[in-house]
């Protein structure tokens, strides 16, 4: 796994895989051992912070960390490039309305194999209380009518 990422590295670094905005990458082109050889050695040695030829697991993640922080920032300058329409450095609300929303598409599978007792494929009230009610009382479980932070924690929904 470790060379594969080394590789992957070698071919962005070296230009063999490139895109242009909005358009597929280019086809990759061979790499040579001793570019890939280069590449790596650079890799290290900007992994390893106090320059000493050994790498820790704190300036790995370190390093990983900042080239994820790189990354997103690459992908935000990207995205505003793209929404930026007029080219003017300002979004407008027009423009930044076109912004893509990774929103969680909606299931109501789990509501309706909870509380649709009938199957049916419609809730009425008395099946959402009836269902709702259920859960509730299987968290009380000193059955007090209440329930509390403790059992909260223990039916796993608060940590």
């Amino acid at each position: 796994m470790r060379i594969f990422r080394v590789f992957g590295a070698v071919l962005l670094t070296a230009g063999a895989v490139t895109s242009v905005h909005g358009q597929a990458p280019v086809a990759p082109s061979p790499v040579a051992r001793t570019d890939f050889i280069q590449v790596m050695d650079t890799e290290f040695k900007q992994m390893d912070a106090d320059k000493n030829g050994i790498l820790t697991k704190k300036e790995i993640e370190d390093f990983q960390r900042s080239m994820s922080i790189l990354v997103a920032q690459q992908r935000n300058v990207a995205l505003f490039q793209a929404l930026d329409k007029d080219k003017n450095g300002q979004l407008t609300p027009a423009e930044f309305s076109n912004l893509p929303m990774n929103m969680p598409q909606p299931n109501p599978a789990p509501v309706l194999a909870q509380t649709d007792t009938n199957r049916d494929g419609q809730i009425t009230m008395i099946e959402y209380r009836t269902g709702k009610l259920a859960s509730f009382d299987r968290m009380d479980a000193d059955k007090d009518g209440i329930v509390s932070v403790a059992e909260m924690k223990a039916a796993g929904l608060i940590k």
